[in-house]
């Protein structure tokens, strides 16, 4: 697998996660238990990062041969 294959992979997990997240913020706002409620927002805790993650990555393998292109630090060996 080349590294546009796994950014287009990244790119396309991060949508349908974002779906999820878009999914559960509704489910948060029509919820009245504060025990689902709280089970919802952590679970968006949970996920947030993830996508941040998963955007990052689609960034990095889009571009990692381009000429000029700053690689973070965070994901280098």
């Amino acid at each position: 697998m080349s590294l546009a294959e796994l950014s287009t992979a990244y790119e396309n997990s991060a949508r349908l996660l974002r779906q999820r997240m878009k999914e559960l913020r509704l489910q948060l706002r029509q919820t009245d238990d504060p025990e689902e409620h709280w089970h919802l927002k952590r679970r968006l805790a949970e996920l947030t990062p993830i996508l941040t993650q998963m955007n990052e990555l689609a960034e990095l393998t889009a571009h990692y041969y381009d000429r000029g292109y700053w690689r973070s630090e965070k994901y280098t060996i």
